[in-house]
Order: C-alpha cells, then sequence, then structure tokens
C-alpha cells in the first residue's frame, strides 16, 4: 500500500479546512488536482474518505483514522528535515506554537520578532484561542510549545512559570464607579459584569480567586460572557459593563483614558502564565531552540 505524504498532505488539509477547495489554496493546487489526491488514496485503502455534505467536505470515520496517523506521518517527516538541517547548522523549518489570549497578543509578538532576526529561516505560526483549547492542541499534536494562563491538571503535560499578569476591575471612564479609588466585595455584586466564556484562563483564575474571596460568582450580575479579550474590551468601551480582566490587555486604554481601573478591597488577582509541553513527545530541533529563547529571554519580559 502506497501512501504518498504529499497525498496524504493534502488529506489533512481538506480535513482541516473542510474544503476541497480551500485546502487547494493552501497548497497551491486546483480543485481537482485535490479531487483526485484523494480519490486515488481512497482507491489505496479501499475506503472512503471525505464526504461531501453541501459545500463542506467532511471526514469519514475512515478518513478521521487515517488523518490522525497521516499527521504523525508529516509531523515525523518535518522533525526529521529539522534534525538534517540542524546537523548541518543551518536551523530552518517552521514552527507551530499556540497562546491563549494575553500571551499570544501582548507577549510573545515582541520575543517571536526577537527570534526571526535571531533565526531568519525560521517562520511561526501562532495560533491564539482559549488556554483549554491550547491544552487540547497541544495533547493532539497540532502545536509543540504552548503559553497559558492556567493550568490543566494532565499527567501528560509539563508547566513552566515564566510571566506574571494581574487581572484589574476596568470599567468605561465615564461610568460613575470610575471615580471611586476602590469598592467593597459587596459592591461587586452589584455591578454589571463581563466575563470570558468557560475555558478560558482567565475566567477559570478569576473564578478561583472569588471563590477563595466567599464571591459566589453565580450570583454575580453577569450580563455578557464574551469568547475572547479583545470583545470583552470593546464591551467595556461600550458601556455593557465593567469585567476583571489583564492589565496589560487595557494598558493602551488607561493611557488614553477611555477605561478606568477601580481596586476591590480584599481582592487582588496576579497569575502567572505557563509554557506547557507534552511530556512523552520529544521536542523538535526548532521547537527546542524556541522554548529556549524564550526561557533565556524571560528575565526582560
Amino acid at each position: 500500500m502506497n501512501l504518498d505524504l504529499h497525498r496524504l498532505e493534502v488529506l489533512c488539509k481538506v480535513i482541516e479546512t473542510k474544503s476541497f477547495t480551500k485546502a487547494g489554496e493552501i497548497m497551491f493546487l486546483s480543485q481537482p488536482t485535490v479531487s483526485e489526491h484523494i480519490r486515488y488514496l481512497e482507491e489505496t485503502v479501499g475506503e472512503k474518505l471525505i464526504n461531501r455534505m453541501g459545500r463542506e467536505a467532511v471526514p469519514t470515520q475512515a478518513g478521521l483514522i487515517l488523518y490522525e496517523y497521516a499527521r504523525k506521518m508529516l509531523d515525523l517527516r518535518r522533525r526529521a528535515i529539522q534534525a538534517l538541517e540542524n546537523f548541518r547548522g543551518a536551523l530552518s523549518g517552521h514552527l507551530f506554537i499556540g497562546a491563549s489570549t494575553i500571551p499570544g497578543t501582548y507577549i510573545l509578538p515582541e520575543i517571536v520578532g526577537k527570534f526571526r532576526k535571531a533565526f531568519p529561516s525560521i517562520s511561526t505560526t501562532i495560533s491564539i484561542s482559549g488556554s483549554k483549547n491550547i491544552v487540547n492542541m497541544l495533547l493532539e499534536g497540532q502545536i509543540e510549545v504552548g503559553f497559558t494562563g492556567a493550568i490543566w491538571q494532565d499527567i501528560r503535560l509539563e508547566w513552566q512559570e515564566i510571566w506574571k499578569d494581574t487581572l484589574v476591575l476596568a470599567v468605561n471612564s465615564s461610568d460613575p464607579l470610575a471615580k471611586k479609588a476602590s469598592i467593597s466585595i459587596d459592591e461587586l455584586r452589584e455591578i454589571p459584569l463581563i466575563f470570558r466564556e468557560e475555558g478560558s484562563g482567565t475566567r477559570k483564575v478569576t473564578e478561583e480567586a472569588l471563590d477563595k474571596a466567599n464571591v459566589d460568582v453565580d450570583k454575580l450580575q453577569i450580563v455578557a460572557e464574551l469568547g475572547s479579550t479583545e470583545a470583552v474590551r470593546q464591551g467595556i468601551k461600550a458601556g455593557i459593563g465593567a469585567s476583571i480582566i489583564s492589565s496589560r490587555a487595557v494598558a493602551e486604554d488607561l493611557e488614553r483614558g477611555s477605561i478606568a481601573v477601580v481596586n476591590i478591597d480584599g481582592l487582588h488577582i496576579e497569575r502567572p502564565f505557563y509554557l506547557v509541553t507534552h511530556k512523552k513527545r520529544h521536542l523538535s530541533p526548532i521547537a527546542k531552540t524556541f522554548k529556549d529563547f524564550v526561557l533565556s529571554s524571560n528575565s526582560s519580559t
């Protein structure tokens, strides 16, 4: 059975994009060529791999099984190429990392920029999502290195604390609350609040801190749950409500005066950010180089 790696890569792109056309655009192939590659694989394995459901390409059970192995085969090829490049002293290739919103938006771009200058032959893709999604991507082998704002207990993962972050109560500068230096925990219960979605590291840390302060989150006036820090930030400025949010995310708004920060008496929320890797997977030469680079630059971040 001849499972050509190029065709397997086409299969992966079709499944990941749910489209023959999009997969072709990514791989610079025509749609008919993509279809031909999938047809060849189906004939080779003797199973239907992809079903067309309207405009979506949906993998069959056989397609999902082959997809999982194809990803591992392609990853092994990438690691082999990187290892040989490293042996020749010319580290090059593509690095896939994932990060939750705050490190992915406000910390990593500067570090990746410096890394790019030090290693111009390495390109980087950063996937930004909730901390829980980043953990899942790491477990599934979609990324090699992750950065999160919360820990999920899993014996397969290794966590290293690298940065600190402070969460603050941010309010619209026109809100009467903005004139107060601080409020009590009881006053917090009366404020319309915006929260991040379930699975967000910010939400997890916030709920843990409030629980320690004997605040029942279910009894707070949560008027909106939004799927990104940027959406929360815009929600505050739009007057939807206040929010407990990363100080890094609202730093520019504080300077411009569009958002104000109000202290909560007896509640100080500081959280670490973590570099997370898979214990049982050896990092590729590129990923190891990047990890070492991040750790070495930690003191300046």
